[in-house]
């Protein structure tokens, strides 16, 4: 278990179990009892966790929430810009920055889904430090792998984990906006029509919905403007060939729209629902689609990543920390 918080102040302790129960973040509260044993009612503090595989995800929380002056500290030095991360339990190390976007369950739930094999190339949109397509390139030998990012700081930290997981050889990363015309991205070496996947977590938060983050770098990486997923989607398919694959992560109620973005280029869509704990509604979506294809939709049993105790499932362990495929077309 990792130490979020050590507080003797009641009020946030409730404040901090509220968030992290509303994200569906298995936690516990330590040493509630040890005050009344040692006599001192309130004074000694109690201690907020997490599992390791939930750290990075509640430390951006709270961050979020104002409340990263609580957190203890991590792996890294408090004040530092960077932190040095380990994902897919410890196979990948990547650096990313302590504040804005930070890598999550959706960039390894991305890569598990995508179905590339030894000798295919793909394309990561939107690539941020690399988290995704690393993956993917970690768990299929052979498979080259473009990394695309628009911000020029997260494509050259994206340069420096390729680096450090000693995938130079088959992964790239070019600065650039996923939805460049043709010409900048053949200028940037992407031959369009030439690539076996895309794969991509477009920003979708909608702001006339939902609370926008007030820091820009995290706002540009999750808020999205109505047009922002047929463009993506649109590029996804000028880069793919005739019989390429796209895979897209997207919030659960906004499947809809994903599926309208997808006609008429994609057919033979598969849906993965992924739902926080089992008997929860899904909060996010894993689609599969094919160019060109006129195959029916498909929606698969969903993936639970917790139980109804909180406990992180086996299969979600598998994929997320032992590097396992999500395959798309399983019934």
């Amino acid at each position: 278990m990792k130490e979020l918080v050590r507080t003797n102040n009641a009020v946030l302790i409730t404040a901090i179990e509220a968030l992290l129960k509303g994200a569906e973040i298995p936690h516990a509260v330590l040493d509630q009892h040890m005050s009344v044993l040692e006599g001192s009612l309130g004074m000694l503090p109690r201690r907020v966790v997490v599992g390791e595989e939930h750290e990075d995800e509640a430390r951006q929380l709270l961050q979020e929430a104002g409340l990263g002056h609580e957190l203890r500290p991590g792996l890294t030095p408090p004040g530092a810009e960077l932190t040095d991360d380990a994902v897919l339990g410890g196979r990948l190390r990547l650096k990313q920055p302590r504040r804005g976007h930070r890598v999550g369950h959706d960039a390894i739930l991305l890569a598990a889904a995508t179905g590339a094999r030894s000798g295919d190339r793909a394309v990561d949109l939107g690539a941020g430090v690399g988290a995704a397509g690393l993956a993917l390139a970690w768990r299929v030998p052979g498979a080259a792998v473009t990394l695309v990012e628009i911000d020029p700081d997260l494509a050259a930290l994206a340069e420096d984990n390729i680096a450090r997981n000693g995938l130079s050889d088959r992964v790239r990363v070019l600065a650039l906006d996923a939805t460049s015309p043709d010409a900048v991205f053949a200028a940037a070496g992407l031959d369009l029509g030439a690539f076996d996947h895309v794969l991509m977590n477009p920003p979708f938060s909608d702001p006339s919905r939902q609370n926008v983050s007030p820091d820009a770098a995290r706002r540009t990486a999750h808020v999205a403007s109505s047009g922002t997923l047929a463009a993506w989607i649109d590029a996804a398919s000028r880069l793919l060939h005739s019989a390429g694959a796209l895979t897209l992560i997207w919030r659960a109620d906004g499947l809809a729209d994903v599926l309208a973005a997808l006609q008429p280029r994609f057919g033979g869509i598969a849906v993965l629902p992924v739902h926080g704990r089992t008997g929860a509604p899904a909060i996010r979506v894993l689609v599969h689609a094919a160019k060109g294809s006129s195959a029916p939709l498909s929606v698969l049993p969903g993936l639970m990543l917790n139980d109804a105790a909180g406990r992180p499932s086996a299969e979600a362990e598998a994929v997320l920390r032992a590097g396992q495929a999500l395959p798309m077309d399983r019934a």
